[in-house]
């Protein structure tokens, strides 16, 4: 084990993180017979994603209030440090904002499993990503993906371009130059916006002549202004002038909102329809994966009504057969409890995900009834 799986398996084992989550909702700390009557009793492990962070406190008080001998552990220490602890056997369970690929399964092994039997992967988070900008006197704005990469890229400048103009019909644009926002730093949100952008607008999103992909890091070519976290972007377009950019759909306030084209309309974002993308997208490398592996291949491009395609989605992760079999009954009730439409609304309310489709639910559920 490298020194970095040495670490990451001690933060999750000891639950030693400053932001580990844990609900304290009336359990008296003992590991005997569950007050509550569910049955269940012991402690469950989980550590990954911190775009999950606040969805996982809402997930952890709730199943905790209904299970009062359980303790739930998440540690957000990242997608990276949430596979690595769960491969090394150190967590029951990961959260990812991307799937384990074909290649890291097959090369295994993973800890926590039975040699062999694989793992599974539920689509579990589902964040939209909002276009948001600042222009005076206008709420909203309809943009095809065209548009929105040739004013990323900085091919397009002017407000009142008629790129735009001709997309917003009886709306007043300025004559005002456009700052387009990005971050600055490495994030998980740059790199769904420019994969939203890749896809679905591969001959104007690029790069010294070919098209310049996803990426966590902004390339300097494009100029534009950069601000660190949401919450700098936020602020950026928030206190600029004829200023675009892109944070989670929950933090855009009072700022003016982008409808995307979608086929032949424009759809805003809305907790239905950033969880349609889910349903509306294949699973990722068809006939490669286990029946319990739910990876998808978000299609961008989609033209299916009412989808919204800019989404962060989030997967949790675990096996297919525990080694311990003391876990498995806490991770399925866990885990059916964050796919409940109850877990799902009580993240929505504390962290501003969209909610998962009842076809998605269905297809986790499905999953749960074969963990051993």
């Amino acid at each position: 084990m490298t020194n970095r799986s040495q670490r990451l398996a001690g933060v999750a084992l000891l639950a030693s993180a400053a932001f580990v989550l844990s609900a304290c909702a009336g359990g008296d700390g003992n590991s005997g017979s569950d007050s509550s009557g569910s049955g269940l009793s012991g402690t469950l492990i989980g550590a990954g994603a911190s775009s999950q962070g606040a969805a996982q406190e809402a997930w952890v008080a709730g199943f905790q209030t209904a299970n009062e001998s359980v303790t739930v552990t998440y540690d957000p220490i990242g997608s990276g440090g949430g596979r690595e602890t769960f491969q090394s056997g150190a967590s029951s369970f990961a959260g990812s904002d991307r799937a384990f690929r074909v290649e890291e399964i097959t090369g295994g092994p993973f800890g926590s499993c039975v040699e062999g039997e694989g793992i599974w992967q539920i689509p579990a988070y589902i964040s939209p990503i909002a276009i948001i900008f600042n222009i005076e006197g206008v709420s909203t704005l309809n943009l095809d993906a065209d548009t929105l990469a040739q004013i990323f890229t900085g091919e397009i400048s002017n407000w009142n371009d008629s790129a735009i103009t001709g997309q917003n019909p009886g709306v007043s644009l300025p004559d005002q130059n456009i700052t387009a926002v990005h971050r600055s730093d490495d994030s998980g949100t740059t790199a769904n916006f420019t994969d939203y952008m890749a896809k679905a607008s591969p001959d104007y999103w690029v790069l010294a002549g070919a098209n310049a992909g996803s990426f966590e890091s902004w390339p300097a070519e494009w100029g534009g202004e950069g601000a660190p976290q949401t919450s700098g972007v936020v602020d950026a377009v928030t206190n600029g002038v004829g200023t675009i950019g892109y944070a989670d759909a929950s933090r855009a306030g009072s700022l003016g909102v982008v409808a995307i084209k979608v086929g032949s309309e424009y759809v805003p974002y809305s907790a239905e329809a950033a969880a349609k993308i889910v349903d509306a997208s294949p699973r990722a490398d068809e006939g490669q994966r286990g029946d319990n592996d739910r990876a998808i291949e978000l299609d961008r491009a989609t033209e299916e009504s009412g989808t919204y395609p800019i989404v962060l989605v989030s997967y949790l992760i675990g096996c297919n057969d525990y080694a311990d079999d003391s876990v498995v009954d806490l991770v399925k009730s866990y885990v059916s409890y964050v796919m409940s439409e109850e877990g799902q609304l009580a993240a929505q309310a504390n962290a501003g995900n969209a909610p998962v489709s009842e076809a998605t639910r269905a297809n986790a559920e499905a999953i749960l009834a074969t963990i051993q």
